[in-house]
């Protein structure tokens, strides 16, 4: 029997909507990948907000930003201040993550959430959906208008959109490949150089710390 994941961004969109899109693909349980799940300009979607928002819907929530985030805690996991997903997927708490995602599927019709609205922006699918891939395991990005793109579908997107194409002596496979490498690069998350972006960093951090303790 083959497995399902979605994938969704909250985008800028109302609750209300937001909710709906989850009802519309039957999505039981949203598996939260930010590594910070607060926002100024959509606090709508901060942590506790959305998880009693989902709640009232009948829909479960759970914070994996720690275990499956972009960012990281460890310096091993950055070149020149930039993250590198290769480093990230190797660490042990993104494993759990991993497992954890795993058996959510188990017992829910599971999405993993995180801010862009679009899949190829996103390290839920340029990192996390990358490492669940499966051939038992249909992963379907839940796009803004309510839509829905396959893996498949947005693999093919993504090596147009990096512009590699199998040719005589490159097949399909190793050009996703590369092209999963190359936006990786463009997206990943860089430590901000400007004092300005580093205050801001550390008050959504504080932010996030303080609720927590």
């Amino acid at each position: 029997m083959r497995r399902s994941l979605f994938t969704v961004g909250h985008s800028t969109h109302a609750i209300s909507y937001f909710v709906e899109l989850l009802r519309k693909h039957g999505v039981e349980a949203v598996c939260d990948v930010r590594s910070v799940p607060y926002s100024r300009h959509n606090p709508q979607f901060n942590r506790e907000p959305l998880k009693e928002r989902l709640q009232a819907a009948h829909i479960s929530y759970a914070f994996l930003g720690k275990e499956l985030g972009a960012r990281s805690g460890n310096p091993d996991c950055y070149i020149d201040g930039k993250v590198q997903y290769r480093y990230l997927a190797d660490e042990p708490t993104f494993a759990e993550g991993l497992k954890r995602v795993k058996h959510g599927m188990e017992r829910f019709r599971l999405a993993l959430m995180c801010a862009e609205a679009d899949p190829l922006q996103c390290h839920r699918t340029i990192l996390v959906c990358r490492k669940l891939r499966s051939n038992d395991l249909e992963i379907e990005h839940i796009l803004a208008d309510g839509s829905l793109e396959s893996l498949a579908s947005a693999e093919k997107r993504l090596m147009s959109m990096m512009n590699v194409q199998p040719d005589m002596f490159h097949n399909e496979r190793d050009c996703v490949e590369e092209a999963y490498d190359k936006q990786a690069n463009t997206i990943a998350y860089v430590v901000p150089e400007s004092s300005a972006h580093e205050r801001g960093t550390r008050a959504d951090e504080d932010l996030y710390n303080r609720l927590h303790e």
